[in-house]
């Protein structure tokens, strides 16, 4: 019986990207460069702000990779919740495992700096009983650590409990740790990532199909 859900934040419980697409688009325009369309961005964003600099401009020196990143940083931080709301179907998710008496929270690779005001934005905060970030522990995904973690702070066993993510790390990290796993079909994935190819437990795509598991 599952009796404790995690979510992956960006791309799986909050649709981010129209925020962070804002804000490297802004970096590139600060640079000379014409802003990318939604579309190619879309997929960058669970692979984290430094990796969007890199397939944006390509290969930089380290250090103007690290000034554009903290750039981008600094806007998005700015701009953090302007766009960005729960993806459809996912309040009534919630809702719903709140009206079971189950417990929900959120696993992310996402910084604390970063997923603390987001969490705030979306009124979210004090509903979910663990919130762990990237950087709230020595390791982050696809390292079991944040949902062991998550599990003792939920005060169930990892088989009680179910992880959803869009990414690949998600779903290591799930099964490294021995909880139920769900992949979101709904999220940011690459033209290249093969969904039926992680393992995991279930596939959904879109919010709601979680009510059938949980």
């Amino acid at each position: 019986m599952i009796k404790a859900i995690f979510f992956d934040l960006d791309g799986t419980l909050a649709d981010t990207a129209p925020d962070l697409a804002f804000a490297l688009n802004w970096v590139r325009q600060r640079q000379g460069h014409a802003p990318l369309p939604y579309s190619a961005i879309r997929p960058w964003v669970s692979h984290g702000g430094r990796e969007m600099i890199r397939r944006s401009f390509g290969s930089l020196a380290q250090s103007e990779e690290t000034l554009l990143w903290q750039t981008l940083i600094t806007v998005y931080r700015q701009h953090i919740a302007a766009q960005t709301q729960l993806f459809n179907g996912m309040a009534q998710v919630l809702a719903h495992i709140e009206n079971q008496q189950k417990k929900w929270g959120v696993v992310t690779n996402k910084s604390q700096a970063l997923t603390e005001p987001l969490m705030c934005a979306l009124n979210l905060q004090h509903r979910s009983t663990v919130t762990v970030s990237g950087d709230s522990l020595k390791h982050k995904k696809p390292h079991p650590e944040p949902l062991y973690y998550a599990c003792k702070q939920a005060q169930c066993h990892p088989n009680q409990c179910l992880y959803v993510g869009d990414a690949l790390r998600d779903i290591q990290a799930g099964r490294a740790a021995g909880i139920k796993t769900a992949a979101a079909a709904f999220g940011y994935l690459d033209v290249n990532d093969n969904i039926q190819q992680w393992g995991a437990d279930y596939i959904i795509n879109q919010p709601l199909d979680l009510l059938a598991y949980i």
